[in-house]
């Protein structure tokens, strides 16, 4: 099994529904967003399981739009409570549906979309 991921950051305010604490008022974060892909085997021309560049591009493509955005205004986190749980399974979603429409060479899918809120604070999702 190979296993590749890649991660960047984005900068956005939320605050959560049915929640009682300091987290139900507006504030914001500096997330960093990790994808890790898994497949059987890697694409026997180029030895790559999935090329990083797409999937950077894919996943800044998700973050585009979140970044320096209040979440709870943006459809599906209008309904969604935007919680670090829920914005990672936001990302598997939309880079998924990437994934599937550029193709790959080699049969690809996603393993994990980790999202760390603050550098102690960290929320995984696994399709």
């Amino acid at each position: 099994m190979f296993e590749v991921s890649v991660e960047d950051t984005f900068a956005a305010g939320h605050s959560l529904r049915n929640y009682r604490g300091k987290c139900e008022n507006v504030h914001g974060h500096n997330y960093r967003v990790r994808v890790t892909l898994e497949g059987e085997d890697v694409d026997p021309v180029t030895g790559l399981l999935v090329d990083f560049v797409e999937v950077k591009r894919l996943l800044r493509k998700t973050m585009a739009y979140l970044d320096h955005q209040f979440i709870n205004d943006l459809p599906p986190f209008t309904e969604v409570n935007p919680s670090a749980e829920n914005i990672a399974k936001y990302f598997c979603e939309e880079v998924q549906k990437g994934l599937e429409e550029g193709g790959s060479a080699a049969p690809v899918r996603i393993q994990a979309v980790t999202v760390w809120e603050t550098d102690t604070s960290v929320a995984s999702y696994r399709p």
